[in-house]
């Protein structure tokens, strides 16, 4: 950038570039994230600087441009988004002294998921495991996917970068690399264990042939599964068990963290093992809780 160019740049637009380096070479985000917030910064400091005069804007201002957005007939999601990017931004100017306060610890996050994640119920997620042919290498390699992922609720890129070296079958557990490149060790079940086991000593050979691969979950070219080859899967495993709407690798991670919580696990431990930042990303899943009982009450009560 030319020293014109750096002198015409105005107080939020030089934190954000330093503030987007810092993310980069410290926090290690993929370029996806790194775009998506770049973007929504640069969209935030657009509309703030007329009003500041480049100055980094107070509550008031913040609050004036979270009206502006939902002016713009934004969903709630995308508001969210917005708001995380502006929240990390301000964490950082609070970190590096460049402000006192943060401004954005009075502003409210928007009521998110209108429509509640999906999830499958307990005899759908049984006939789903139950689906893969296990006569057949790939039905073995499928079969012990969806155990693992509906065991751990790992997200599907986490899955299919598994390498044979991230599962320790003594302890029962399984070495992640999830987003930002933070490693996380998630347990696994006595069930997906065994899964896994049959298919890493019978299904995966035969996959494999003569090569070799780092890889847990390989396909019959022997390179890693993708995640285009598991979602079709998935799909073709969902109509062997009459699943035909709306099945996605997501829905089982969904249906891992509702069945948890069902059950009375509590929410800290369910964020650990979804490996989410947030916890306000894990309470999700209690709105599906309470929804579920809400209906319980609804149809079983005498006065309901």
């Amino acid at each position: 950038m030319a020293a014109t160019e750096r002198a015409a740049e105005s107080k939020t637009s030089r934190a954000i570039r330093e503030f987007l380096a810092f993310c980069r070479m410290e926090k290690g985000l993929s370029p996806n994230s790194l775009d998506a917030y770049s973007l929504d910064l640069y969209d935030f400091q657009a509309y703030t600087d007329p009003l500041t005069g480049g100055d980094f804007p107070d509550t008031a201002v913040l609050k004036d441009w979270v009206n502006h957005l939902y002016g713009q007939d934004l969903s709630s999601r995308s508001i969210a988004r917005h708001l995380s990017a502006i929240r990390g931004f301000f964490h950082f100017l609070v970190g590096e002294g460049k402000v006192a306060v943060d401004p954005t610890e009075d502003l409210c996050s928007p009521k998110q998921w209108s429509t509640l994640p999906k999830f499958l119920n307990r005899e759908q997620i049984e006939k789903l495991i139950a689906a893969p042919d296990c006569g057949k290498p790939s039905g073995l390699r499928d079969r012990a996917m969806l155990e693992l992922l509906y065991a751990t609720g790992i997200r599907v890129t986490e899955l299919i970068q598994l390498r044979m070296s991230n599962l320790d079958t003594g302890l029962g557990l399984i070495r992640v690399t999830g987003k930002g490149n933070k490693q996380r060790l998630v347990p696994v079940h006595a069930a997906a264990l065994r899964a896994v086991a049959d298919y890493a000593s019978t299904g995966r050979p035969q996959l494999l042939g003569e090569r070799v691969s780092p890889y847990l979950f390989v396909t019959a070219r022997g390179g890693p599964m993708t995640r285009q080859a598991f979602w079709a899967s998935v799909k073709v495993n969902g109509k062997k068990a009459g699943i035909f709407h709306n099945l996605s690798p997501h829905v089982l991670r969904h249906t891992f963290a509702t069945h948890l919580l069902d059950g009375g696990a509590d929410l800290r431990s369910v964020q650990t093992m979804l490996g989410h930042a947030d916890l306000s990303t894990t309470e999700i899943y209690t709105h599906v809780v309470r929804s579920r009982l809400r209906d319980t009450l609804d149809r079983h009560h005498p006065r309901a």
